[in-house]
């Protein structure tokens, strides 16, 4: 992220910034990675007025080991929706360096506040819309929204309605865009699919000067700790720096194309140590008189690839719902279902809506994915009606 500002701040860091009455705000270096990273926010109160109040309780997710290298699908919509946010978020896919969750969330956060000191985190937005509330300010979003959270920013997603179906992605390295859209300044250069236009920053900073008795919680390594703080976490009066979360809409993702198929890389949008993020968006085809618009088959021998499949038709794939998750393990080839190489051929567009998460070490499965696994998945390539 580039530079950003909101709010009152004094003109020179680390120095006097006083009240109205005299007393001084507490200022705050919010950092990542050591100091190599931050923000620098000034508090109405010390935000270090906090108090444990209960003990921790682990959310760490229940992997399965199932030692069979196949091809696996996740009926993601069958993850039962749950009143509370935190409860409703339930790991299906993990490994060190990410956890892959899902969400069904129905209320808003309106007693506590949530803070993940172990992970950035990017909330994709499939249904529902709202408001992402944080100590940098707030950010409204909807349908094909990604939010990204720094990892320890503390939030509270207020949702307009019931109906909400989240995507989410903890990374244990900080989220980024891929370095080769970005020149040394680290401006998004003009071949990258989005721009700075594209990325909404935190908007109309809420400054709650007061004291109480504030529950917040906590996740790290794998906990959940209960919190109080006895001033408002979003007692913040400004801010400046190069951590806050935003948002970016998959909408505004610029596919490129050209007259032969184009690779998966052409797609990332986001980049982490470990992984990458990818927006499959609606787009032309190919060009070439010849060309053949469904992907070719391939092995993605150092990578698992995760497809979590939006809306609109998928020129490659059978039986995709809204909400379905493909997960193809590096070893094995994967590739169109039979019949749809020669369905592609003439095709001009496609409609199709997914986000792509290509882990760089193996996924483990968690017993939420095995519960809602379609264990025929592995069988669809046949072509002979087992599927």
């Amino acid at each position: 992220m580039h530079y950003y500002t909101l709010g009152k701040v004094p003109a020179k860091r680390h120095t006097q910034f006083r009240k109205e009455d005299g007393t001084l705000y507490s200022e705050q270096l919010f950092s990542t990675e050591g100091f190599d990273t931050s923000s620098l926010l000034y508090h109405c109160h010390p935000p270090t007025q906090i108090v444990q109040v209960g003990d921790p309780y682990s959310v760490a997710p229940k992997t399965i080991h199932d030692k069979q290298l196949k091809h696996r699908s996740l009926k993601g919509f069958n993850v039962p929706a749950t009143d509370d946010y935190l409860e409703s978020r339930k790991a299906v896919l993990v490994n060190n360096d990410c956890k892959i969750l899902l969400a069904g969330p129905r209320k808003s956060m309106t007693d506590y506040y949530f803070k993940n000191a172990d992970a950035d985190e990017v909330i994709f937005i499939h249904e529902g819309t709202g408001t992402l509330k944080t100590m940098y300010g707030n950010l409204p979003f909807g349908y094909g929204d990604y939010l990204v959270v720094p990892r320890g920013t503390i939030y509270q997603i207020q949702f307009d309605t019931e109906d909400n179906r989240l995507f989410i992605v903890e990374s244990a390295s900080p989220i980024v865009t891929p370095n080769r859209y970005r020149n040394k300044f680290g401006q998004l250069m003009e071949h990258s699919p989005f721009c700075e236009r594209d990325i909404r920053k935190p908007q109309d900073l809420e400054t709650h000067d007061e004291i109480g008795d504030f529950k917040l919680f906590i996740k790290k390594q794998d906990n959940i700790y209960p919190y109080h703080y006895k001033s408002h976490p979003f007692d913040v009066v400004g801010w400046d720096g190069y951590v806050y979360p935003y948002a970016f809409s998959v909408h505004n993702f610029e596919p490129i194309t050209g007259r032969l198929h184009q690779p998966p890389p052409v797609h990332q949008t986001f980049a982490a140590s470990g992984f990458v993020i990818c927006s499959f968006c609606p787009r032309l085809y190919d060009y070439h008189p010849l060309s053949i618009p469904a992907p070719y088959n391939h092995s993605n021998i150092d990578s698992d690839e995760v497809l979590y499949y939006v809306d609109g038709d998928f020129m490659s794939r059978s039986h995709v719902e809204r909400g379905m998750i493909s997960l193809h393990p590096g070893g094995i080839p994967h590739g169109p279902h039979p019949g749809t190489v020669e369905k592609s051929i003439g095709k001009k567009e496609t409609g199709e809506l997914a986000v792509m998460v290509d882990t760089f070490r193996p996924l483990l499965m968690t017993e939420y994915a095995a519960a809602i696994e379609d264990k025929d998945y592995y069988l669809s390539w046949l072509g002979n009606g087992q599927h």
